[in-house]
């Protein structure tokens, strides 16, 4: 299957930083590949009503709903560029994976089944030297993928406030140009991984 990328911008301001990182990203990709850029700031998506025990989302077909839902039907690759907004994902980010719920409940739609195998990116831009603050971020894109049964090749972080800030994070740029090269592997919820050693047992010592 061709790869198609569906980059989302999920910014309040536009070429900030975490836009500047995900296309210095994208530089690397194979001309081959097909992206397609959708700026969630220009196709608001209305409030999202929950209608799972009350009566069948319909399919929609116009509008951003059904402008975000064809492309990201179509998409074998979803990277979400983020800005860490309170430690977490922005607004207009949050509202488009809200709508997933909806479809996942449309009729004829087998919205999980299609993103099944594929994967899920994210991009960040945060203003903490501490990377691990945008853990909640990173937690909210894994869980997401492993409850899709999709692939997650995880978080480009950089660090930036100001407008181009992140052009002066060499690692963060470092990073960018392998970041879609690396093989992402199937999400797992944190309860799922099998890395660890139980409690009660004791590892075997090593000579």
């Amino acid at each position: 299957m061709t790869r198609h990328y569906l980059f989302l911008l999920g910014s309040s301001r536009p070429d900030g930083n975490t836009e500047l990182l995900a296309r210095r990203a994208a530089e690397q990709l194979p001309t081959d590949v097909e992206q397609r850029w959708i700026d969630l700031a220009e196709h608001p998506l209305p409030d999202f009503e929950d209608l799972r025990h009350d009566s069948d989302h319909v399919r929609p077909t116009e509008g951003s709903a059904g402008l975000l839902l064809d492309a990201t039907l179509a998409a074998t690759d979803i990277v979400i560029a983020s800005p860490l907004y309170w430690y977490s994902l922005s607004a207009p980010v949050k509202r488009y994976l809200d709508y997933w719920s909806g479809w996942l409940r449309t009729p004829g739609l087998d919205f999980k089944a299609t993103l099944a195998g594929r994967t899920l990116w994210g991009v960040t831009a945060l203003a903490h030297q501490e990377q691990e603050v945008a853990d909640p971020l990173i937690g909210s894109l894994s869980n997401s993928a492993a409850y899709m049964g999709m692939r997650f090749g995880g978080v480009l972080l950089g660090n930036g406030s100001k407008p181009g800030d992140v052009l002066k994070d060499t690692e963060a740029l470092a990073g960018a140009k392998t970041f879609f090269a690396q093989e992402a592997p199937l999400a797992r919820f944190p309860y799922e991984q099998t890395d660890t050693v139980p409690s009660d047992v004791m590892p075997v010592p090593t000579r």
